[in-house]
């Protein structure tokens, strides 16, 4: 049971935006509570439609409502503060694989938001307030949750890299500027990573022509090849015809000269036979003369 109304409350007196107890807490008209800076925050970003609405029922306001700090609502948060009852995020927020890890919390770990250049530290969204309310935190460098910090800083002067030294092709802070890299072309990191860009967007685009007039070659190359096996084919079958042809040709001609030779044959040995018989018939009238002597 304890347990529940701890949860309970956690509801109650929780931030919907930046999920821990209520800071400042105002109360809006559709009723919902949040920490004057977390509201401001988010309707100042709706001053360009001059709507503004409830993050939570959606319920819109026209014109932007004034807010007041809610201040027994403050009483009761600064009391649960006193007990050491903290909200506690939802399972999303906490660090998984891959994710920064907030280097303030204890146990359980929530997911970083920004880290700071200057701490060298990565905060979630409820240890990065400091950096927002405190005065002390004004000139720290925010970026986005990283865990290469080390690499974003410079190692002989231990301050932010913010500046890309062209001449070197490297990234240097500002006292590398009036040192080693004195008189070199430097320019921001940020238009460094912004010309950087355009020039990978040139490449890129570069490189996709070059692949579609690659693809166009092999497309044009596949149809030559599919044209030259047809070109092969239509030659084999022509060939096949032809030398079919000629094949018959040979055969009828070979018949018709073997029975030419036939034919000569036999008159040939007509003839032969002819004249053989004639010359018995004259060898045997010859005999017979020659006996008729005797």
């Amino acid at each position: 049971m304890a347990e529940a109304s701890i949860s309970v409350l956690q509801d109650q007196f929780s931030c919907s935006i930046c999920l821990d107890l209520l800071k400042d807490p105002v109360a809006i008209p559709c009723g919902h509570s949040y920490c004057m800076g977390c509201i401001k925050d988010c309707w100042d970003q709706d001053d360009h439609t001059g709507v503004y609405s409830c993050p939570q029922c959606r319920q819109t306001f026209t014109p932007r409502p004034v807010l007041g700090r809610n201040t027994i609502l403050a009483d009761m948060v600064e009391k649960l503060k006193k007990t050491g009852l903290q909200a506690v995020p939802p399972a999303h927020c906490y660090a998984g694989p891959g994710d920064v890890a907030c280097d303030v919390c204890t146990g359980r770990k929530c997911k970083a938001v920004k880290s700071c250049l200057v701490c060298l530290a990565s905060y979630c969204e409820t240890h990065l307030q400091p950096h927002y309310e405190s005065p002390a935190f004004k000139k720290h460098k925010l970026v986005q949750a990283t865990g290469n910090l080390q690499e974003k800083i410079c190692s002989h002067h231990d301050k932010a890299l913010e500046i890309y030294c062209r001449t070197d092709q490297q990234c240097i802070c500002y006292l590398c500027t009036i040192e080693d890299h004195k008189g070199h072309d430097t320019v921001s990191t940020i238009t460094a990573k912004t010309e950087k860009q355009k020039q990978l967007g040139v490449s890129q685009k570069d490189f996709q022509n070059k692949i579609q007039q690659r693809q166009k070659e092999v497309e044009d190359l596949r149809l030559a090849v599919e044209s030259l096996k047809r070109s092969a084919q239509a030659a084999v079958e022509d060939s096949e015809r032809i030398f079919t042809e000629l094949i018959c040709s040979i055969e009828r001609r070979r018949s018709e000269v073997k029975e030419l030779i036939r034919d000569q044959e036999k008159a040939a040995v007509s003839r032969a036979e002819g004249l053989l018989e004639r010359l018995e018939q004259e060898i045997a009238e010859l005999r017979r003369r020659d006996a008729e002597l005797e």
